[in-house]
């Protein structure tokens, strides 16, 4: 992102090794939140964010896209070429450059899909004969006939429905229909096509507008502080989120190659998809992983039938996401970014719960947009201290380094 400079009349300090804190102090004269009141708010926000998905998510999503593409445009913008021009170019790039990749991907995915029936009757058959050479089947059976009759019993026993002499029960069925669910699939299909393109138009806007909001803000936050200090925290607060998202993208499509190329090599069907997919379930930590090592070994264990050769594969995919959650990613990472692992299993199950599936993936960007957040506000300490792996340091002893 791009940072505002003198001539703006809102200069930057010089760098520093510390953390710049904006410092906010309470009002005296304002008498503190009760309790009841905290948590009222907090059921409103969780209310709102719930309620609010089809707003909400397409904002978040255009956000972090903005991030990730702004340091490409800023790039363009200093050779020369104008703002509004280059940010629209980067954005349809990136459009190009998904859509091609969908379609390469196609024939490979349409495969998967249409062996879905297949597979699943041919697991539940092998789930089947494996239940039944186990050494506690019989056990097992004999619960379940048990349960069956006591629940026959039941029915017999119960009383028979009170009806009105002459009156006769009928159920209606209503035939199943092909144009029903091309309707419901092509409404699903436009409303996802339009929040596409709410996404795509409102990063174009954030891209261009760049750091117009941002002067904007500075303008009004008069009364936290120096200007000077508030523009040196939104830069980190960019640069950071910045870095998490590209290391993000980077290690993520890093697994993405690496785990086809693997999957190919011990000559599983469709490696690309299952490539990709160990690629979008790397944004998801400790959870991602272990779902893909399911997957792909249950994949592996329909087409082989053998569980060795499904043994292999799923560990090949564990050693692949180990050495990346291990080594690389902590090594591009700066500490910063080191995350508590209790808070990350919360922020997984909260955003989950509250936005599906893309909550899950966007769970650890906005845990970290938060944690930067918490590192450069006087007052956050014991958050940034409970979402971080290693112990926060103090919002009074970085505000007295900064200021040294």
């Amino acid at each position: 992102m791009g940072e505002l400079g003198a001539d703006e009349k809102i200069t930057t300090p010089s760098e520093s090794s510390s953390t710049t804190v904006v410092h906010l102090d309470a009002d005296p004269a304002r008498p503190a939140a009760s309790l009841p009141l905290r948590v009222i708010a907090v059921a409103t926000v969780i209310a709102l964010l719930y309620f609010g998905r089809p707003v909400l998510l397409p904002i978040v999503l255009a956000v972090f896209l903005f991030y990730a593409l702004d340091p490409i445009v800023d790039r363009l913008e200093s050779w020369r070429l104008p703002r509004a021009l280059a940010s629209v170019a980067v954005v349809l790039l990136v459009v190009s450059g998904v859509s091609a990749g969908a379609i390469s991907l196609w024939p490979q995915f349409e495969a998967v899909i249409t062996r879905i029936p297949e597979a699943t009757a041919k697991l539940g058959t092998s789930m089947r004969r494996a239940r039944s050479g186990a050494p506690g089947a019989t056990a097992f059976k004999k619960v379940k006939d048990a349960a069956d009759a006591l629940d026959k019993a039941a029915v017999e026993n119960a009383a028979p429905p009170v009806t009105a002499p002459g009156t006769l029960r009928v159920e209606v069925t209503e035939p199943w229909r092909v144009s029903d669910l091309l309707w419901s699939g092509g409404m699903g299909a436009l409303g996802l096509v339009g929040q596409a393109m709410s996404v795509l138009f409102l990063t174009v806007f954030l891209l261009i507008e760049d750091d117009t909001f941002k002067r904007k803000l500075v303008r009004r936050m008069e009364t936290l502080g120096n200007k000077r200090i508030t523009v040196k925290i939104l830069n980190d607060v960019s640069r950071q989120i910045e870095r998490f998202i590209w290391v993000q993208a980077i290690t993520s499509a890093g697994v993405a190659v690496i785990t086809g190329l693997g999957l190919w090599w011990l000559g599983v069907e469709q490696p690309a998809v299952w490539g990709v997919f160990a690629g979008l379930m790397n944004l998801v930590p400790y959870f991602g992983p272990v779902i893909v090592t399911v997957v792909v070994g249950a994949v592996a264990f329909l087409q082989f039938g053998t569980l060795g050769q499904a043994g292999l594969v799923a560990g090949m995919t564990i050693v692949i996401t180990t050495l990346e959650g291990n080594f690389v990613t902590p090594q591009l990472l700066s500490r910063v970014a080191s995350l508590n692992l209790v808070a990350v299993f919360v922020s997984i199950a909260f955003w989950s719960w509250v936005w599906g599936v893309a909550g899950m993936l966007l769970a650890m960007p906005m845990l970290m947009a938060f944690k930067v957040m918490c590192d450069h506000l006087d007052g956050w300490d014991a958050a940034a201290d409970f979402i971080g792996s290693e112990p926060a340091t103090p919002a009074s002893a970085t505000r007295t380094a900064s200021s040294a």
